[in-house]
Protein backbone atom coordinates (compact mmCIF):
# COMPACT_ATOMS: atom_id res chain seq x y z
CA UNK A 1 0.00 0.00 0.00
CA UNK A 2 1.93 2.71 -1.39
CA UNK A 3 -0.53 5.23 0.35
CA UNK A 4 0.63 3.98 4.00
CA UNK A 5 4.61 4.38 3.17
CA UNK A 6 4.08 7.77 1.99
CA UNK A 7 1.78 9.35 4.79
CA UNK A 8 3.23 10.27 7.70
CA UNK A 9 0.72 9.65 9.39
CA UNK A 10 1.22 6.22 9.59
CA UNK A 11 3.79 4.60 12.43
CA UNK A 12 3.07 1.15 11.36
CA UNK A 13 0.77 -1.63 8.65
CA UNK A 14 1.22 -4.62 7.98
CA UNK A 15 -0.93 -6.78 5.13
CA UNK A 16 -2.86 -10.29 6.23
CA UNK A 17 -0.70 -10.17 9.39
CA UNK A 18 -3.48 -10.18 12.40
CA UNK A 19 -5.53 -13.72 11.88
CA UNK A 20 -9.02 -13.74 13.77
CA UNK A 21 -10.83 -17.34 14.18
CA UNK A 22 -14.62 -16.99 13.46
CA UNK A 23 -17.05 -19.74 12.77
CA UNK A 24 -18.59 -20.50 9.79
CA UNK A 25 -22.49 -20.40 9.51
CA UNK A 26 -22.05 -22.51 6.22
CA UNK A 27 -20.34 -25.35 8.12
CA UNK A 28 -20.15 -24.22 11.91
CA UNK A 29 -16.15 -24.70 12.13
CA UNK A 30 -13.88 -22.40 13.21
CA UNK A 31 -11.71 -20.73 10.62
CA UNK A 32 -8.87 -18.50 10.32
CA UNK A 33 -9.55 -14.57 8.68
CA UNK A 34 -6.83 -12.64 7.89
CA UNK A 35 -7.83 -9.24 7.65
CA UNK A 36 -6.14 -7.10 4.78
CA UNK A 37 -4.51 -4.38 6.56
CA UNK A 38 -3.51 -3.52 10.08
CA UNK A 39 -2.72 0.26 10.54
CA UNK A 40 -1.27 2.49 12.89
CA UNK A 41 -1.96 6.31 12.72
CA UNK A 42 -0.73 9.02 14.68
CA UNK A 43 -4.06 11.56 14.71
CA UNK A 44 -3.92 15.47 14.42
CA UNK A 45 -4.32 15.53 18.58
CA UNK A 46 -1.16 13.30 18.49
CA UNK A 47 -2.82 9.70 19.64
CA UNK A 48 -2.07 6.90 18.56
CA UNK A 49 -5.00 4.95 17.05
CA UNK A 50 -5.38 0.89 15.62
CA UNK A 51 -7.22 -0.16 12.75
CA UNK A 52 -7.86 -3.33 11.05
CA UNK A 53 -9.59 -2.62 7.50
CA UNK A 54 -10.84 -4.94 5.30
CA UNK A 55 -11.06 -3.90 1.44
CA UNK A 56 -13.91 -5.11 -0.39
CA UNK A 57 -16.04 -3.75 -3.57
CA UNK A 58 -19.05 -2.40 -2.62
CA UNK A 59 -21.47 -4.71 -3.60
CA UNK A 60 -20.01 -7.44 -1.46
CA UNK A 61 -20.62 -5.38 1.50
CA UNK A 62 -24.59 -5.20 1.17
CA UNK A 63 -26.83 -8.49 1.30
CA UNK A 64 -27.83 -10.48 -1.97
CA UNK A 65 -30.52 -9.16 -3.46
CA UNK A 66 -33.48 -11.98 -3.60
CA UNK A 67 -34.04 -12.80 -7.42
CA UNK A 68 -37.45 -14.54 -8.42
CA UNK A 69 -36.04 -17.83 -8.72
CA UNK A 70 -33.31 -18.86 -6.18
CA UNK A 71 -30.46 -20.25 -8.53
CA UNK A 72 -27.31 -21.63 -7.47
CA UNK A 73 -25.55 -18.47 -7.95
CA UNK A 74 -27.72 -16.62 -5.07
CA UNK A 75 -27.54 -19.51 -3.39
CA UNK A 76 -23.34 -19.66 -2.75
CA UNK A 77 -23.80 -15.24 -3.13
CA UNK A 78 -26.05 -16.00 0.36
CA UNK A 79 -23.21 -18.30 1.41
CA UNK A 80 -20.55 -15.74 0.81
CA UNK A 81 -22.47 -12.91 2.55
CA UNK A 82 -23.00 -15.22 5.55
CA UNK A 83 -19.20 -16.04 5.48
CA UNK A 84 -18.42 -12.55 5.37
CA UNK A 85 -20.51 -11.29 8.27
CA UNK A 86 -19.57 -13.91 10.35
CA UNK A 87 -15.44 -12.70 9.62
CA UNK A 88 -16.40 -8.90 10.02
CA UNK A 89 -18.31 -9.76 13.50
CA UNK A 90 -15.37 -11.56 15.08
CA UNK A 91 -13.00 -9.03 14.03
CA UNK A 92 -14.76 -5.67 15.45
CA UNK A 93 -14.98 -8.07 18.84
CA UNK A 94 -11.95 -9.14 18.35
CA UNK A 95 -10.35 -5.04 17.83
CA UNK A 96 -12.37 -3.48 20.72
CA UNK A 97 -10.85 -6.55 23.15
CA UNK A 98 -7.57 -4.49 21.57
CA UNK A 99 -8.81 -1.23 21.82
CA UNK A 100 -8.76 -0.53 18.14
CA UNK A 101 -11.77 0.15 15.08
CA UNK A 102 -12.25 -2.24 12.54
CA UNK A 103 -13.06 -0.93 9.20
CA UNK A 104 -14.38 -1.90 5.61
CA UNK A 105 -13.38 0.13 3.03
CA UNK A 106 -14.54 0.23 -0.66
CA UNK A 107 -14.30 1.37 -4.16
CA UNK A 108 -16.52 4.47 -2.42
CA UNK A 109 -14.12 5.18 0.46
CA UNK A 110 -10.58 5.16 -1.57
CA UNK A 111 -11.35 8.86 -2.55
CA UNK A 112 -11.05 9.66 0.81
CA UNK A 113 -7.90 8.48 1.43
CA UNK A 114 -5.91 10.12 -1.07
Amino acid sequence: MKWCDVNNSILHWASEEIVVPYVSPVDGHIHRYFVDFFIEVKTTENKIKKYLIEVKPYKYTLPPEIPKRKTRGFISEVKQWGVNTAKWEAARKFAATQNWEFMIITERDLGRYK
